[in-house]
């Protein structure tokens, strides 16, 4: 299928705000959908419809789905991912316009970076906090929950972009919401550890 002006809009959001939760998976997805002919991919993303660019990006899904689901090497993987996530989902959200349309591909970039960065700044912090807690199914539960956002986002993104949008924007404010309530807890406890530090108490 060919994609439509709002359905192009909608991938470089999709792919922007994907790439902060599971870059490897939108990486895969996208070219598998493109190298099947689900999709025609607009030229700046068909190169990752090709065979090396699958296999490096699917193997890292794996690893990446693996390592998302251990409390602390969650955390440890977000943070390495950082320099990572949010220039990836800026550079795939402009190639959707390719440098034909540069004006269109600057603007793209400015939006897939914005919203990769949410989503991973959102991503990176909720794990945090969940980390502090010893059971690891709330781990475990997050992690699933993104492994079914990403490509949820992508599919609605094509076949249903005005929706896609209008649901976008009430999730990236929650998110904004959430990096803030937690970002405050996180301080919290810091604050609360340092304190018994000093104190020679033992953590309770």
């Amino acid at each position: 299928m060919d994609l439509d002006t709002s359905q192009l809009l909608a991938l470089a959001a999709a792919l922007g705000w994907a790439s902060g939760l599971r870059l490897y998976a939108v990486v895969f997805l996208t070219g598998l959908a493109g190298s099947t002919g689900w999709v025609e991919l607009p030229e700046g993303l068909k190169p990752l419809g090709h065979s090396l660019v699958l296999g490096a990006s699917g193997t890292m899904l794996v690893v990446e789905f693996l390592a998302d689901k251990i409390p602390g090497v969650d955390s440890l993987w977000d943070v390495l991912h950082t320099l990572i996530r949010i220039p990836a989902g800026a550079a795939l959200a402009a190639s959707v316009f390719g440098t034909d349309e540069a004006t269109w591909s600057l603007v793209a970039a400015l939006l897939g970076g914005s919203l990769a960065a949410t989503s991973h700044l959102s991503k990176a912090t909720t794990r945090a906090a969940i980390n502090t807690s010893p059971e690891p199914f709330s781990n475990v539960g997050a992690s699933l929950l993104e492994d079914t956002l990403a490509p949820a986002a992508l599919w609605l993104a094509i076949g249903s972009p005005t929706l896609f949008l209008a649901l976008l924007v009430p999730a990236v404010l929650g998110m904004l919401w959430l990096m803030w309530v937690l970002a405050g807890y996180l301080r919290g406890l810091l604050a609360r550890l340092r304190g018994l530090r000093r104190s020679g108490a033992p953590p309770r």
